[in-house]
């Protein structure tokens, strides 16, 4: 029993190491004073001086974040509707179709995704004139599409587990359907919705592949433009900019945890 205990221990350890320790020597190198990433000659903050002087990571860094804004939203509300269609409509005609269509771009691969999503914008463009190039529209349009087929399984596995005697309640008293769906459905799905908005938000502003087929000059996402400078070596202003990214992420979910905590204490206080 001890030696499983200890294995188990190693195996978190190293996992954990493997993750995370690469993430810390970025994030430490990010400080150096050096024009190299792997020498360390001492502590400085010219590199997050440098990083607010480029207006080209800067320019990529709020396009990144505009268009997973606009797409994790619209993704949002697009898989929300499918995923209520999978969970609340039965066995209706489509519904395989349907089912078979939300699951194609999880296990799509990328290029794929990318390479159809390219071809289709130039079928489009040749037949009624839009879009008429390659730039944020076509972006946006392309991680809508992959991104809603995740908050369509969130929503749905959501959906699928709660309770429905509420909503056969509400309609046994005289509810109205869309009545039922804004006061009772909806309050109750919120947190998976919320869960898909930020996985949709992540995934779009992560992506580099997809990305790479739709866009066009001047359209260059924050995952491009630091793939472009992989190619000449990356430079520690772009280890600041991860840095400040990384510290925002997790104050992020620190302030969502310290509320969850604070929400269920209250609620615990309640009942008492």
């Amino acid at each position: 029993m001890k030696k499983r205990s200890i294995f188990l221990i190693s195996s978190l350890a190293f996992g954990f190491s493997f993750l995370y320790v690469p993430i810390l020597v970025m994030i430490a190198f990010s400080f150096n004073e050096a024009n190299l990433s792997t020498t360390w000659t001492g502590l400085s903050l010219k590199w997050y001086q440098k990083l607010f002087e480029n207006e080209q990571a800067l320019k990529a860094l709020m396009l990144s974040l505009r268009i997973a804004l606009i797409s994790a939203t619209f993704a949002t509300i697009l898989g929300t509707l499918a995923g209520l269609a999978l969970a609340r409509f039965g066995h209706f005609k489509s519904r395989l179709f349907l089912a078979g269509m939300v699951s194609a771009p999880l296990v799509m691969p990328e290029v794929i995704t990318g390479l159809a999503m390219l071809l289709f914008f130039i079928s489009i463009g040749g037949l009624i004139g839009w879009p008429s190039g390659r730039g944020v529209t076509t972006i946006t349009i392309a991680h809508i599409t992959f991104s809603m087929a995740y908050v369509a399984v969130v929503v749905q596995s959501r959906l699928s587990s709660l309770d429905q005697s509420l909503e056969e309640a509400a309609m046994d008293l005289g509810g109205r359907p869309i009545r039922i769906f804004f006061d009772i459905t909806l309050p109750l799905t919120a947190p998976a919705m919320m869960a898909g908005w930020l996985l949709a938000f992540t995934l779009s502003l992560d992506d580099l592949v997809i990305s790479s087929f739709v866009s066009g000059p001047g359209a260059n996402t924050l995952p491009m433009y630091i793939f472009s400078k992989v190619k000449l070596g990356i430079s520690p202003d772009i280890n600041a900019l991860a840095t400040l990214m990384i510290g925002t992420v997790a104050c992020t979910i620190g302030l969502a945890g310290y509320l969850s905590m604070r929400h269920r204490a209250s609620r615990g206080s309640g009942d008492g």
